[in-house]
């Protein structure tokens, strides 16, 4: 099959609304090519019970709208988008290992380097001073050790920690929960322009999507899922930062959390992580000792040396994290038979890399 014309067919799918990640997904693992499902009747798709009887229709209807994405696509790159799948080199690799990885991303500048750390810092819109002063300073410090800052470019907290890491000149980046081209809220489209420039702007979405409530908790599985570590700045005991942090959980993230005054409603929500386990965030050091900062290099806390795994265990240890997986996921994400990666498994555990939690259920070990 040419990766071009699947491209382009990809492309059209992740139009059709009523179709997420996850059913793109299952679509490709029945049917074998995005070509072949394009190629294929909704009645079919529908009977076959991967498509319910609307989700079936609206795909139909999208059908006639595939020149028009695929004229769409080949004019993005003018514009300086650029629109990556997981089979692309260029994909972050630490997306490939969380529940429904987005089928593409636009962005604007770059994407996260694969090799060095990142922390999202998050909370808050409407803040208080020192809870943006925080934000601002563990972003500066933390960039200056060389870590990379994810967030969402909204008011508050997660503008004063990409501006914290654009001050002191390191890389930061901004998930979007609208198209590319859209600046959410208008008032940090100053940010938005230097991020493009240094560091990136990032998104599921289609170019023109606007921001709906309901894309944001997609967008947050993005900003936790780009990040080793969360830092949550400030908030509410109900609060949309707690959807990360419980996406970071999900996916194996280390939670920090900056303490409040008890009386602060801001504060309510940190607190309460902190109680229930969540580190303290003291500063930036809190953070720095996690990375194990050592002679200016940063090295990735919590795993393994590789250097010493052949090929196929650097596959299938590179799929796991320490929230464990279903050996059905391993195998999925590392393209290996079943053979090949429980044997893999085996090996891994016995050298103390990995350890099986549960029947079939896998995890790197500390």
């Amino acid at each position: 099959m040419d990766g071009h014309e699947e491209r382009e067919y990809l492309y059209w799918l992740c139009h059709v609304p009523a179709l997420g990640a996850v059913k793109i997904k299952r679509l490709y693992d029945y049917i074998g090519s995005y070509k072949g499902i394009y190629n294929i009747e909704g009645k079919e798709l529908e009977q076959s019970g991967l498509l319910k009887q609307t989700e079936a229709s609206i795909f139909e209807e999208m059908k006639r709208k595939k020149d028009a994405c695929i004229a769409e696509l080949e004019k993005l790159e003018n514009r300086g988008i650029h629109f990556v799948t997981p089979y692309d080199i260029e994909y972050p690799k630490r997306l490939l290992s969380i529940y429904g990885y987005p089928m593409g991303i636009f962005f604007k500048g770059k994407l996260p380097d694969d090799e060095r750390p990142a922390v999202s810092i998050i909370g808050a819109r409407n803040c208080t001073n020192y809870g943006k002063q925080m934000a601002s300073c563990l972003a500066r410090e933390l960039s200056v050790a060389g870590i990379q800052i994810i967030s969402g470019l909204a008011y508050g907290i997660d503008g004063a920690g990409h501006q914290g890491a654009l001050e002191a000149g390191g890389d930061t980046y901004g998930v979007l929960g609208c198209g590319i081209n859209i600046c959410y809220p208008k008032e940090n489209y100053g940010l938005y322009e230097q991020m493009a420039v240094k560091g990136g702007i990032i998104t599921e979405f289609m170019p023109g999507e606007a921001p709906r409530p309901c894309n944001f908790p997609m967008r947050n599985r993005i900003i936790s899922g780009l990040s080793d570590g969360i830092l949550v700045i400030e908030a509410r005991e109900k609060s949309g930062s707690l959807i990360t942090v419980n996406l970071g959980l999900e996916q194996g993230k280390e939670i920090f959390s900056l303490p409040g005054r008890v009386t602060d409603p801001l504060s309510a929500g940190c607190n309460r992580l902190i109680s229930e386990g969540a580190e303290i965030l003291l500063g930036p050091d809190s953070v720095l000792e996690y990375f194990k900062l050592q002679s200016g290099n940063i090295l990735r806390v919590h795993e393994k040396n590789e250097n010493g795994l052949v090929k196929k265990e650097k596959m299938v240890y590179s799929c796991l994290d320490l929230q464990p997986k279903n050996l059905e996921e391993i195998i999925s994400l590392s393209g290996l038979s079943v053979s090949d990666c429980l044997s893999t498994l085996l090996e891994l555990e016995l050298k103390g890399c990995v350890v099986q939690t549960s029947h079939q259920y896998y995890g790197k070990k500390l």
